[in-house]
């Protein structure tokens, strides 16, 4: 990021998850860039530029593999910063083990502990 402008990636959500998840992030970080993969090829050319990656657990989109916990895997063995946004908290658990920061779930993106997170995850802690 030549700019040192933060930028957010949404990865594989539906079109209204994605604004409401865009509205949540600007709510925590003001100023931040928000982006949206919705497909191997998107994701490929913003990976590297991203401060955090927000991946759904079953990606919408034009993915050759549907389970956002797979691509989480991979991202973070390659020491991509993510998330993953689920209300499932077995699945929060998966994630965490692959590699994800603490996520959060859409029922509480608006959550203040969901704020904190997000700007910590942006700062690097």
């Amino acid at each position: 990021m030549s700019d040192g402008k933060k930028k957010v990636v949404l990865v594989g959500h539906c079109g209204p998850d994605s604004y409401a998840l865009r509205s949540a992030v600007g709510a925590a970080a003001p100023g931040v860039e928000v982006v949206f993969a919705n497909d191997d090829q998107e994701l490929a050319k913003v990976e590297g530029s991203a401060s955090l990656l927000l991946v759904n657990r079953v990606l919408d989109g034009d993915f050759a593999d549907t389970s956002g916990m797979s691509l989480i895997g991979r991202l973070a063995a390659r020491g991509a910063r993510v998330m993953l946004v689920s209300n499932f908290p077995e699945a929060q658990a998966e994630a965490e083990k692959a590699g994800a920061l603490p996520g959060f779930g859409k029922k509480t993106m608006y959550a203040a502990e969901t704020k904190v997170r997000i700007e910590r995850a942006l700062a690097g802690g």
